[in-house]
């Protein structure tokens, strides 16, 4: 069982940065591939940024390519999403999720193949 707790939304004027992270519980933190998604209202949740259990592969969508950078702390059982330039269409609430990986460079992409899930962090951008 992993719980994770995002931290460090908030409102932010355009153009702007914001860093949210989400703290994991348990040992094997590592053996997880991580995620961000987020869900905006009257919109579907989607995939903003996803990183290996490793670290050293990452994918974003291209809405976000450029200015957001996903991280992660495997020691700290932490994973980052670093959000610079940020937009008006970037408010949305933003959850973390835990996919228990198979191998240590793969990533995920669909919400439906990640095991656990935060409760969100509001970010909102003001215009």
């Amino acid at each position: 069982q992993v719980q994770l707790i995002e931290s460090g939304g908030g409102l932010v004027q355009a153009g702007g940065s914001l860093r949210v992270s989400c703290a994991a519980s348990g040992r094997t933190f590592s053996s997880y591939a991580m995620g961000w998604f987020r869900q905006a209202p009257g919109k579907e949740r989607e995939l903003v940024a996803t990183i290996s259990m490793s670290g050293r592969s990452t994918y974003y969508a291209d809405s976000v390519k450029g200015r957001f950078t996903i991280s992660r702390d495997n020691a700290k059982n932490t994973v980052y999403l670093q959000m610079n330039s940020l937009k008006p269409e970037d408010t949305a609430v933003y959850y973390c999720a835990a996919k228990l990986a198979s191998y240590s460079g793969t990533y995920y992409f669909r919400g439906g193949q990640y095991d656990y899930w935060g409760q969100g962090t509001q970010v909102a951008v003001s215009s």
